[in-house]
């Protein structure tokens, strides 16, 4: 072949227009994660970008809003327990899941809906 794929570079989701400064209270202010500047060209769409790790999550604007239902990203974070109490403490609801072997995680809406999973490796 002549490609080869190097990973994945950043994530979309979805959040109704107008809905930045919440979804900067959950990614910055509840998760922890920096607010990376929109390129200036794309700033008039709306939405807002976030750094996690390497890779990037973009929360887009849509309307009519429909979160998805099934589809996520999953997060590989330190500190799973940590996270999970701090979530609780917000009054996020945590869903959990079959396990998978070799890894712990959970599954919590983002407050536009977006199903999150956050695992961690041990």
């Amino acid at each position: 072949m002549g490609f080869l794929f190097k990973g994945i570079d950043h994530v979309q989701l979805v959040a109704p227009k107008g809905h930045e400064d919440k979804a900067r209270e959950f990614y910055t202010g509840l998760l922890g994660l920096k607010e990376v500047p929109k390129p200036e060209n794309l700033r008039g769409r709306g939405g807002c970008w976030f750094s996690c790790g390497m890779q990037e999550i973009h929360i887009g604007t849509l309307e009519p809003f429909a979160a998805p239902k099934k589809a996520h990203p999953a997060l590989v974070v330190e500190g799973l327990v940590e996270l999970r109490d701090r979530l609780e403490k917000a009054s996020y609801t945590i869903e959990e899941e079959e396990p998978i072997a070799g890894r712990d995680r959970l599954f919590v809406e983002d407050p536009f809906g977006n199903r999150i999973e956050f695992m961690e490796y041990h």
